[in-house]
């Protein structure tokens, strides 16, 4: 494995993902969080970061540079090269997450190039926000396959490069807690977002059956405007704390770093940034959790084809 962690972000290109690949090479981890730090990653930066997403670009003429972190001038192309320029590094790969073979290809050239992989952020996503009447065959196909078929593809073709660092890792997904509210005028967006989240949840007790107790997978989902700092909390917490939950940036960072003040990350000073999400959440657990009954794998029967 590599001497420093490496990370891949999908769906760098801009916005929060931009910001979460350029803190990652910028900061690494010691130094920048609150503690308690866990053993994994004291001492170590994770400035070998590979941000992929669909839009690339000429850097070298990008004028104004950096561009606009939200504007179409800003592509992994750019990205990257600020890294650079910063004393990071970073590879731009880019990405069609619709396409397993590029995607494959994305991770499997992530590790060529750097020997390992540490870290996956899926921040990639198409949105429609509709009533199911106005929402048309090809955006809900949109969605679907760039959402949870995406993330999907993603995880399957990192696993095996997990498996081969000790099943030793950490992956954030961006989806939401499931609460009945946020069906509500995006169905169709809601149940490509809300898969993402049932597929954090099944890959963590994935995870626990089969004892991999150094790995997690976490969601996480803005309240505020917060995202990059809790995910960089986030992926410092031990695995057990974060692993299968559905978070929130805010009531993370209160929860996790007793942090109250949230006064700096104010776009307007003075201001309160209004909370756009629940105060509570349902919680999905059951008593009979752990009761599987007799367990079935349908890759052991004999008539079985992958």
């Amino acid at each position: 494995m590599s001497p420093k962690k490496v990370a891949l972000i999908v769906g760098a290109s801009r916005g929060i993902g931009r910001q979460i690949a350029i803190d990652l090479a910028r900061n690494g981890y010691a130094g920048k969080l609150p503690p308690p730090f866990s053993s994994w990653i004291v001492g170590l930066t994770v400035n070998q970061v590979v941000v992929a997403a669909k839009s690339t670009s000429e850097a070298s003429k990008a004028k104004p540079f950096p561009p606009d972190p939200n504007s179409p001038q800003s592509t992994i192309s750019t990205v990257q090269r600020e890294i650079r320029e910063a004393g990071g590094e970073a590879t731009a790969i880019a990405v069609d997450t619709r396409d397993y073979e590029s995607v494959q290809h994305m991770v499997d050239e992530a590790v060529s190039i750097y020997g390992g992989l540490d870290v996956l952020i899926y921040n990639s996503g198409a949105i429609w926000w509709a009533s199911i009447e106005n929402t048309p065959m090809r955006r809900f196909k949109l969605m679907q396959r760039v959402n949870a078929e995406g993330l999907y593809g993603t995880i399957q073709a990192a696993l095996p490069h997990f498996k081969n660092n000790g099943w030793k890792g950490r992956i954030i997904v961006v989806s939401p807690p499931i609460y009945s509210r946020f069906f509500r005028g995006k169905t169709a967006y809601a149940m490509g977002k809300v898969g993402m989240s049932v597929l954090t949840k099944g890959l963590a007790m994935d995870f626990e059956r089969d004892g991999r107790a150094q790995m997690s997978i976490t969601s996480i989902w803005p309240a505020t405007t917060i995202f990059s700092d809790a995910i960089m909390t986030m992926l410092d917490a031990p695995p057990d704390r974060v692993n299968g939950h559905l978070e929130l940036d805010e009531d993370f960072l209160r929860e996790y770093s007793h942090i109250e003040d949230f006064s700096k990350y104010a776009v307007v000073a003075g201001a309160t940034p209004r909370r756009i999400m629940p105060a509570r959440f349902p919680v999905l657990e059951v008593a009979e959790q752990d009761d599987e009954g007799r367990r079935v794998d349908s890759t052991k029967r004999a008539s079985a084809k992958l």
